[in-house]
């Protein structure tokens, strides 16, 4: 089956070994925490892993379940795990990696600010090594994992908040050459548009709140992972539990159904806002993967579906110091001034202010990640509209 038509129909409508002769047509929401069997002989199966079934909520659920087959078959992997957040679900990528490896992480220097924060205020006091490298010149990531000789290596899919897209698939023979399993938060990109597995990665990461659900009402995450990292990955979830709670798993999968059709309608919307915007008076430069001049225009046309770039533009206002930014944002009617991405509804947000708040602005602008720099999620609604609202917002200034 095609994407669109695996988003619509993996996962649902199981029947149950011996259950009853009717089968509801989406997954219920399966509130149970613990379960039992008519013979306990078959509970102690389930608990070795010597038969299939329920136990435990930490260890499975079976609306869990349907999502995480979902995810599966999307981005072609052995198996998945819906965590509790999107960060709960990089940790869990990392933790598992780390297992049996040198604890020593080769990360992109450009990342969301919450896993820059997460790499350096809690695996690197634990004891884990940190080092970051340019991920956009691959002849420093080769000499960095020659010299760190890492136990896993880190990355983004595309960048955020830059729009850098790597060379993916040359980094992950590096990383597989060098035993080191490549981690990369597919986020931004989601497997509408490449997925990492397919190009030698070990291990994916969603954050499910954003494109997959896509209606700003779901906290989630997910972590798909190749043959060798799945079952390490369901041994640690089994002990620390940050799993997705059944709800969000259900609202999780009906927002996965509509997905494609919101992303590619997404991606057309994005490009001709990335386009009106750089001619605008106001705005200095607009950051867009279809943009040609983009210095990462081959690995894009390489790696990515035709025709689809993402739907994450990044502007920055003309000589627009953060009160003038928050003058624009102030002056936005429609498009939403807020914290996420991926919804159905536009959504700007400041770096400088939100993702990479706690970086120093030296750092940020190390980054290129300027103080007058907007990232604009575009969503599904007419691009008339959207425009419209940048044009008065940015007219502000």
């Amino acid at each position: 089956m095609k994407l669109h038509t695996r988003a619509v129909h993996i996962g649902d409508r199981k029947r149950v070994e011996g259950g009853r002769d009717w089968v509801p047509v989406t997954t219920p929401i399966h509130t149970g925490t613990s379960y039992f069997y008519n013979d306990l002989a078959d509970l102690d199966r389930v608990f070795g892993k010597e038969m299939a079934g329920q136990s435990y909520a930490r260890y499975s659920n079976p609306t869990n379940d349907a999502l995480e087959e979902l995810c599966t078959s999307l981005e072609g992997g052995a198996g998945s795990l819906a965590c509790s957040s999107g960060m709960a679900a990089l940790h869990m990528a990392v933790s598992t990696a780390l297992l049996d490896r040198r604890r020593v992480v080769l990360a992109a220097k450009l990342l969301y600010g919450a896993t820059l924060n997460m790499l350096v205020k809690a695996f690197e006091p634990a004891g884990v090594e940190i080092h970051f490298v340019d991920f956009d010149d691959e002849s420093a990531v080769a000499a960095a994992i020659s010299e760190h000789r890492p136990g896993a290596i880190l990355m983004e899919t595309i960048a955020n908040p830059m729009l850098r897209v790597p060379a993916l698939d040359r980094i992950a023979a590096l990383a597989n050459n060098a035993g080191a399993p490549l981690i990369v938060d597919n986020t931004f990109a989601t497997p509408l548009i490449t997925r990492p597995l397919e190009h030698g990665a070990a291990i994916v990461v969603h954050s499910l709140t954003k494109y997959l659900s896509g209606h700003g009402d779901v906290l989630g995450g997910v972590v798909v992972a190749n043959q060798e990292f799945y079952g390490p990955l369901r041994d640690i979830s089994r002990m620390l539990g940050f799993v997705l709670g059944p709800f969000e798993a259900y609202l999780a999968m009906r927002g996965i159904k509509t997905f494609p059709l919101r992303m590619e309608r997404q991606c057309a919307n994005a490009q001709a806002v990335a386009t009106w915007l750089a001619s605008h008076p106001a705005v200095d430069r607009v950051y867009f993967p279809a943009d040609p001049a983009h210095p990462d225009a081959a690995n894009i046309q390489r790696l990515f579906e035709p025709g689809l770039f993402g739907a994450m533009v990044s502007f920055e206002v003309k000589g627009a110091a953060r009160e003038q930014i928050f003058k624009v944002m102030n002056s936005l009617r429609m498009v939403v001034p807020a914290t996420s991405l991926g919804d159905v509804h536009s959504i700007v947000l400041y770096p400088a202010m939100s993702s990479h708040r706690d970086l120093a602005p030296k750092h940020r602008a190390r980054l290129g990640i300027q103080d007058n720099l907007l990232r604009l999620s575009v969503g599904i609604e007419d691009p008339a509209d959207i425009i419209a609202d940048l044009d008065q917002a940015l007219s502000a200034t």
